[in-house]
């Protein structure tokens, strides 16, 4: 059964992993924001409304306590995963990779059926990303580009792709400016997230990584 729930949404482990970006430069100068990429700004109205998605769907939840006590960092976390998105989304803009709403559509029902159906899929991308239920076609969306990414630039998983695939993705993010609110951390440009954070699927990836089924 884990092994069809890794299946589901398979992102690959060194894409996620070995995606270091660009510096950050937090600062007072826009309030009001939680972020500012490419000139653009993460409301911190919009990374809140994100939370209380979060925090509802947890608390509807048989673990509810569980995954409250797991996600306490939980503002972090999703202002990790939304700043994640637009650098994925100016490298997908920058070589030209696009998703349907049919390919979406698609992987869903895949990832649904792989995982015993919609209400266990959400609950498990609940439980182990922080992922509310009106989340999860983003999340898909971003798990296809990845990959497309990863096939158009010929990065695989082998350390010479993952070198590839890390300029591509360090180009972008510097274009991107990315400055930080400093009440939620600086942007590591050697770990493409938050300072310190952990994000979940870096933990994931790590522990896969460390496992006898590494690379699958």
């Amino acid at each position: 059964m884990h092994r069809r729930r890794r299946t589901a949404l398979s992102v690959s482990a060194a894409l996620l992993a070995a995606a270091p970006l660009l510096t950050a430069c937090g600062s007072d100068a826009h309030p009001g924001a939680a972020a500012v990429v490419g000139g653009e700004r993460i409301e911190v109205t919009a990374l809140q409304a994100q939370v209380r998605d979060v925090r509802s769907a947890q608390q509807a939840s048989p673990q509810g306590a569980e995954l409250i006590k797991a996600t306490g960092d939980l503002n972090r976390e999703k202002l990790n995963g939304m700043i994640f998105d637009r650098v994925v989304d100016r490298v997908a803009a920058d070589h030209g990779v696009t998703v349907s709403r049919k390919e979406i559509q698609r992987m869903r029902q895949t990832a649904a059926g792989q995982s015993g159906g919609e209400d266990q899929l959400a609950a498990m991308l609940l439980q182990q990303q922080g992922v509310a239920p009106g989340e999860i076609d983003g999340v898909i969306r971003r798990n296809i580009v990845m990959n497309k990414l990863a096939a158009k630039l010929g990065a695989g998983n082998t350390p010479e792709g993952q070198r590839k695939l890390t300029q591509v993705f360090t180009a972008a993010s510097k274009e991107l400016r990315i400055d930080v609110n400093p009440r939620y951390g600086t942007w590591d440009n050697a770990q493409i997230q938050l300072g310190r954070y952990s994000a979940p699927w870096i933990r994931q990836v790590t522990k896969e990584a460390a496992g006898p089924q590494a690379g699958t």
